[in-house]
């Protein structure tokens, strides 16, 4: 069993404890912030803002209603889906497939994004028909990969550290020096008010005006403030972290009702760990959201112009040269080691889902498997399926798709749709249940987080059915959740067969003592 850490007495002793939501600050502020939501500021002005900052909210009582349920029974709320009715263990292993298939979409999402901004700096935009930003993605891919196994990130992410916050800062300054309508910055992120192309947007870019507003609204639900197996990494993340009950294993039903019964008990007050370091990473998120939004509106909107496949990092660059054309290398570099950093970060979100889920459905049924050979296994997973992706995009557009639009977001936002946005609603609903199922009454989630997740949950599951419903690929989509349940479900049943059912004793006291 291991000790839980001194609890923090003093605000700076508590603010330092910010860390596993700076990996949830740093995954969004790539693909997020430089690229969403400078694109929704274009698109939709500062009315955009308030969907942000009501996103931000939910998915913020999302990661929090998980990170307490660790903190006190020291159970990742994963593990809790074995006791759902139906075949032992379906929906985990559903899971499990889906992020099999989705992760590998996202790193080769993040690596075009990457190869796009490389052949802008390098002049080779237009080399093979545009099939050299996949290219350049894929080599970039493998050089991440070579620098995880030699631990040379560890060096560049203090550089990353100094150059993105430098970066953020000089964004922030170009924002006041331009001068927007505060007054009306504030109105749009707490007024909702419809969404609605601009006029503009049919002639400039007809690709993007052809798709539903609900689709590109849809896209903006799924980036912002991260997504539902980003939230599963990091209630893992606070194992390591050791707050509270979260290192120590299932906890006793008799643990928990001494826990509860005393209101000083130092678990409870571990309850807050979560609690400072959630609120900092998302308020982090809405003002990165907001300053982006607004230079959007303020420096794209009126030149009608709008990131997209093309063009994913290179128009933010007047951002910063509105300031002083010197300061582009400054932007390049930060822009680069930003999306890096997301890049690497997306594959150590994937070592601990692997390492979560494994954990849960083998854990007391077979020999655990290695950490580093599980390891290893998952990132050369997801950068084989990654690269795959990128080849074929290379080969549609060096075999003739100069004059087709790019099909990057077109693959991404299935996925986006699962993993942003209807998995958070899942997320949400297993909160509520387990809390009722596992927690005393005087340990259970109060009734604003409780309420935040009941909202969050349906505002999710709604806008996935409706964002699903809207693509044009429906039906290809809907055929591809009902084969994941169906090989989940197949999965659940032959494990089941295959090995003998046994819990540990603690997770058995535990089950069976809320079970009433």
């Amino acid at each position: 069993m291991t000790d839980s850490p001194r609890l923090p007495r003093t605000l700076a002793g508590w603010l330092r404890l910010f860390g596993p939501g700076a990996i949830i600050a740093s995954l969004t502020i790539g693909t997020g912030e430089l690229i969403f939501s400078t694109r929704g500021g274009a698109l939709f002005g500062y009315r955009i803002l308030f969907l942000f900052v009501a996103i931000s909210l939910l998915k913020w009582g999302l990661v929090l209603g998980s990170a307490r349920h660790i903190v006190l029974t020291g159970v990742h709320p994963y593990a809790r889906l074995f006791d759902l009715p139906g075949p032992r263990g379906f929906l985990a292993w559903t899971l499990l497939l889906i992020a099999a298939a989705a992760v590998p979409v996202w790193v080769a999402f993040h690596s075009a994004v990457l190869g796009n901004l490389i052949s802008w700096i390098t002049g080779t935009r237009e080399h093979l028909s545009g099939g050299s930003d996949y290219l350049w993605g894929s080599a970039v891919l493998l050089s991440i990969v070579a620098l995880a196994a030699t631990r040379g990130y560890a060096t560049l992410e203090r550089v990353q550290l100094v150059v993105v916050t430098t970066m953020v800062a000089c964004a922030g300054i170009s924002l006041i020096l331009f001068q927007p309508n505060w007054s009306e910055l504030l109105l749009g992120a707490v007024l909702p008010r419809p969404l609605v192309y601009p006029p503009w947007l049919a002639r400039s870019y007809p690709d993007i005006a052809a798709e539903p507003v609900w689709i590109e609204a849809t896209r903006y639900v799924g980036v912002i403030g991260g997504a539902a197996y980003d939230y599963m990494a990091y209630t893992s993340f606070l194992r390591d972290k050791q707050w509270g009950n979260a290192a120590m294993g299932p906890v006793t039903g008799e643990a928990l009702q001494t826990i509860a019964a005393d209101r000083d008990h130092p678990v409870r007050k571990w309850m807050r760990a979560p609690l400072v370091d959630c609120t900092i990473s998302f308020l982090l998120i809405v003002v990165f959201s907001g300053c982006f939004v607004a230079l959007g509106a303020l420096v794209l909107g009126p030149h009608h112009r709008v990131p997209d496949e093309a063009n994913m990092l290179n128009l933010q660059s007047t951002f910063l040269t509105r300031l002083h054309p010197w300061l582009l290398p400054l932007y390049v570099s930060g822009a680069f080691l930003t999306m890096l950093g997301t890049l690497y970060g997306t594959l150590e979100v994937a070592c601990a889902l692997t390492k979560e889920m494994g954990q849960a459905i083998w854990a007391s049924r077979c020999a655990p498997l290695a950490p580093r050979t599980l390891r290893r296994a998952t990132i050369a997973w997801c950068c084989a399926g990654a690269v795959a992706i990128l080849v074929w995009l290379a080969f549609d557009r060096i075999s003739g798709g100069q004059g087709r639009p790019r099909i990057v977001l077109a693959i991404l936002t299935p996925a986006n749709l699962f993993t942003g946005v209807l998995g958070c609603g899942l997320f949400c609903l297993l909160n509520l249940w387990i809390d009722r199922k596992y927690l005393p009454r005087g340990l259970r989630l109060p009734w604003w987080l409780w309420s935040v997740n009941g909202v969050a949950a349906a505002v999710f599951v709604l806008l996935g059915v409706k964002g699903y419903w809207d693509l044009p690929s429906r039906l290809y989509a809907a055929v591809a959740l009902a084969a994941f349940m169906i090989a989940g479900m197949g999965a659940a049943v032959w494990f089941q067969r295959k090995q003998k059912p046994s819990r540990s004793r603690a997770d058995a006291d535990l089950t069976d003592a809320f079970r009433r």
